[in-house]
């Protein structure tokens, strides 16, 4: 009876027999590659296996599995070879890698736009060295052969719908797949993938958002570092967001808060909305890099909460900016707009640096009874050289332009004027509602950023 062997077993002495096919030479013995029989032929001892291990060559088609989606790249783990034996991979060759152009013959922002994890493809092999690569997109007959709907798990059809090519029968779902020719076991299946044609408007809106606009299309995504993705669910689109699916908020839970400042901290402005109630969910949005996109959704247990905060804080200030935080489900006529305070509006320029908002509400508080101040800052927060303050009552307006323009203000000579209502210029430009000379000390503080700019760099 024979016996059976594993690698490493050693089958002979290298001074009596030669190595033959499943062994080698080690320390003067010859030890079995393979686990499988052992057999002497004319001095040359072998070790034959009932199944032999398969080797890929370029020029093969494969059949395989999608198992890793990078963003410009992914890998797929090789079932079989067409046309050869049905026997296992070699160890060194059972996963080939693919490049996003190598999909179909049309445009992909990302490998997710044409293929998914678990989805079943065929390719054909191109290198066959160090690393197995393929390429799906020379050949019809190369694609998708069969896909899975991440939402339900029910197989899907082949099915055009303007840029949509599949469709989920169970709950109406469509994506877009790299088809095979053969995608579903039917023939002429690959003419649904509009090669060579630009994608319509839905689906480049769809893909202009990222990839958590895209989380509806995409079934299991992973970072370039192996680590799953996690994606904000966006209402009406699916997706998943944190560790599982969001649910949908009560009308009026949910809210928008942005303006907020890229270096912000996550846990001050939730400390800050959790002031008035309990928060059910909070993310603020973050590009593919992981920086802040300045804007974020936060989610109460209950309407009154989520009103009692958007009057709170709406309008607030967070590291400079001031922030806006409105109902995100509302229909956009709905959504209120910020109003202005009630009074004169006043353009106040050339303020100090060094100068506070308290500062400047003491400074008009001299000459009226209410005052609210403004100050001006650019997009990290820093406070710029002009605010504008309204005050009351209205009709001292033009009697406080006449007694602080002109006037000294901590070391400055500060201009002040009367802030004009949002007009038109003879061309049609909107002025924005700034007075002349607003826009003149908006002009020179752009120039001024130009000079520097151009200014050239001391050795």
């Amino acid at each position: 009876m024979a016996t059976i062997v594993t690698p490493g077993t050693v089958v002979g002495s290298a001074d009596k027999n030669s190595p033959g096919k499943g062994t080698a030479e080690e320390n003067g013995n010859l030890i079995a590659l393979l686990t499988g029989v052992v057999s002497e032929i004319d001095g040359v001892i072998s070790v034959h296996t009932h199944n032999e291990m398969l080797r890929v060559n370029v020029g093969d088609m494969v059949i395989g599995e999608v198992v890793k989606l990078n963003e410009k790249s992914g890998e797929i783990r090789i079932l079989s070879v067409e046309g050869k034996p049905n026997r296992s991979i070699m160890a060194d060759q059972e996963y080939a890698q693919f490049h996003v152009t190598k999909i179909t013959d049309r445009f992909l922002h990302n490998t997710a736009d044409g293929l998914r994890r678990r989805d079943i493809v065929r390719a054909k092999v191109i290198e066959a060295g160090n690393v197995i690569r393929i390429d799906m997109r020379e050949d019809d007959d190369c694609g998708v052969l069969w896909a899975l709907c991440p939402s339900c798990g029910d197989t899907y059809e082949a099915e055009q719908n303007g840029d949509w090519n599949v469709v989920c029968r169970t709950n109406g779902e469509r994506s877009f797949r790299a088809l095979a020719d053969d995608f579903g076991g039917e023939a002429g299946k690959a003419a649904l993938n509009g090669a060579g044609k630009r994608w319509g408007g839905e689906a480049e809106a769809l893909f202009s958002k990222g990839s958590a606009g895209r989380a509806t299309y995409i079934a299991e995504d992973i970072r370039e570092d192996g680590r799953e993705r996690t994606y904000f669910r966006f209402e009406g689109e699916g997706g998943q967001g944190g560790r599982g699916r969001r649910q949908k908020a009560d009308p009026g839970c949910r809210l928008f808060v942005g303006g907020l400042s890229r270096d912000v901290e996550e846990n001050d402005v939730r400390d800050m909305f959790k002031k008035h109630g309990k928060v059910t969910d909070f993310a603020l949005m973050r590009d593919d890099e992981g920086n802040l996109r300045g804007f974020g959704f936060i989610t109460f247990e209950s309407k009154n909460m989520a009103d009692a905060a958007i009057a709170a804080l709406d309008g607030q200030k967070i590291k400079g900016r001031r922030i806006g935080v409105r109902d995100a489900d509302a229909p956009r006529d709905e959504k209120p707009k910020r109003s202005r305070p009630e009074g004169a509006r006043l353009y106040v320029g050339n303020l100090p640096f060094k100068a506070t908002e308290d500062d400047l509400t003491a400074l008009f508080k001299e000459h009226c009874d209410k005052v609210h101040v403004q100050w001006a800052t650019d997009k990290s927060g820093r406070k710029k050289a002009f605010a504008f303050v309204t005050i009351q009552p209205e009709s001292k307006g033009e009697d406080v332009v006449g007694k602080l323009n002109g006037t000294d203000f901590m070391g400055r000579n500060i201009k002040v004027d009367v802030s004009k209502p949002q007009n038109r210029d003879k061309k049609g430009n909107n002025s924005g509602g700034k007075s002349a000379r607003e826009l003149r000390a908006l002009a020179e503080e752009e120039e001024d950023a130009k000079k520097k700019r151009r200014r050239p760099k001391k050795e």
